[in-house]
């Protein structure tokens, strides 16, 4: 069972945005994950899980941006859902809304930039950096992580997404 086309967002996200994508947190630090359908978004997520993140949502997220800050939760609907190909939709999982720190544009491996130039996703008034990553690849969550620790300050970066 997809979750494409289910039911709408419930008043209480009324004002937001809602689109089609998934989104994890770390600490209190989330990652908002894009692209086509079958781009991997929700394998990342699963595999996110294994190292410490919690689910915001999968396949549809919503967002609000208040005082610059892009927000995202899911919506009631799908709240502590995932879809796991192969297996079905899993219930019951911890999750919760997280301020977007990182978006993440998953696109297929020939479109992922060896050493990528800074680039940012606007929201409202919310200005969050992203990147490109082929979600499939085995390092993804670790990239996923070396990005989050870039951004706060964890890590350093002479070339790339995040170079100073």
């Amino acid at each position: 069972m997809s979750l494409h086309g289910s039911a709408a967002c419930p008043a209480a996200c009324s004002g937001a945005t809602r689109l089609h994508g998934s989104a994890a947190a770390w600490n209190a630090e989330g990652v908002l994950l894009l692209g086509r359908p079958g781009a991997g978004k929700s394998d990342l997520v699963l595999r996110l899980l294994d190292h410490g993140f919690r689910l915001v949502a999968d396949d549809q997220v919503v967002l609000s941006d208040r005082d610059g800050i892009a927000t995202a939760d899911a919506p009631d609907a799908l709240a502590g859902m995932l879809e796991v190909r192969g297996l079905g939709l899993l219930t019951g999982l911890a999750h919760g809304p997280a301020a977007i720190r990182l978006v993440v544009d998953c696109v297929e491996r020939a479109e992922e930039p060896r050493l990528p130039e800074p680039r940012d996703w606007t929201h409202g008034s919310a200005r969050v950096p992203r990147v490109a990553l082929h979600a499939i690849d085995s390092s993804a969550p670790q990239k996923v992580m070396a990005a989050m620790d870039c951004l706060a300050g964890r890590r350093s970066m002479v070339v790339g997404a995040f170079a100073a």
